[in-house]
């Protein structure tokens, strides 16, 4: 990001003190008609600028991910609560001091889906390896929504396998904090799940999903919507873990019902292994 500005020009610095200025005091926001545009906080906040938070929120993010030669994502999509096998454990063994059934019970389900932590971690390590030398147009790069859970594990399997990955994290009112595995320059945080989504969208070549909750199913069922409807282009989607999958979704009685067609279900796949869910997105591309 630093080079798409000048750090010496004194323009850039006056407005940056004039914006800290308006915004560092806990009292409410001033308007003051003689500030800078874009270092008028309050300004900037109206509703009618709207419309300007909008396109900051989609430029920021493509214009730092072209610099970095970012093209062509692997979206890993899944569950912010699930904890690795090792905290998983930790958690069950502080439960099990406390002698509470109720947090002995969800202890022990965070060790049962600890196993999807470790494989989105694995996979995303696969990706990363194995694209480590491939050009910038045939390399693929891991991208999260940035925050704790799969999308950590999936960060995290990037970075140990010497590679960068993105995050993508959304401002919620409990904070959600970028995981600490993604690559610094390309972590991101938006106001708007809207943008959040189309950035997801604007380089996905895959899409694989991990259980999660309902911000999972947004996240898949939208880019399901757009596929269906032809306002994206077909991209593999991967839903890993079969019986969580098929537990949480009936796609065939929506076929029945005639709320989709037959070859709706053609849309998506179940996978168990990580080897196979990078088989079905390198063979969709040939490579």
């Amino acid at each position: 990001m630093d080079a798409m500005i000048d750090n010496k020009d004194p323009r850039i610095a006056d407005a940056w003190s004039d914006l800290r200025a308006n915004i560092d005091g806990k009292g409410q926001l001033l308007p003051v008609s003689n500030r800078l545009a874009f270092a008028d906080a309050e300004f900037l906040l109206r509703r009618e600028t709207r419309g300007i938070r909008f396109q900051l929120e989609l430029l920021k993010p493509d214009l730092a991910q072209q610099e970095l030669g970012i093209n062509h994502t692997v979206v890993v999509f899944g569950g912010a609560r699930f904890k690795s096998e090792e905290q998983a454990h930790a958690t069950l063994e502080l439960a099990k001091a406390t002698n509470d059934s109720v947090q002995i019970k969800k202890a022990e389900v965070l060790v049962k889906n600890a196993g999807y932590y470790e494989k989105a971690r694995a996979f995303a390590q696969l990706v990363t390896h194995d694209c480590k030398n491939l050009g910038a147009e045939e390399k693929f790069f891991i991208c999260t929504g940035g925050g704790p859970g799969i999308m950590e594990a999936a960060n995290r399997g990037a970075q140990e396998a010497g590679g960068m990955s993105v995050g993508l994290n959304i401002a919620l009112p409990h904070e959600q904090e970028p995981n600490p595995y993604i690559t610094p320059n390309l972590s991101f945080k938006f106001h708007y799940f809207a943008l959040r989504k189309m950035h997801f969208m604007m380089r996905a070549k895959a899409l694989v999903a991990f259980p999660g909750g309902f911000g999972t199913m947004d996240e898949l069922f939208e880019t399901l919507t757009l596929i269906q409807c032809k306002k994206a282009k077909p991209v593999p989607i991967i839903l890993f873990g079969t019986d969580y999958w098929k537990k949480l979704f009936n796609p065939q009685m929506l076929v029945e019902e005639g709320a989709i067609n037959e070859e709706d279900l053609q849309l998506f796949n179940y996978v168990d292994d990580i080897k196979e869910a990078w088989y079905l997105i390198k063979d969709f591309y040939k490579v």
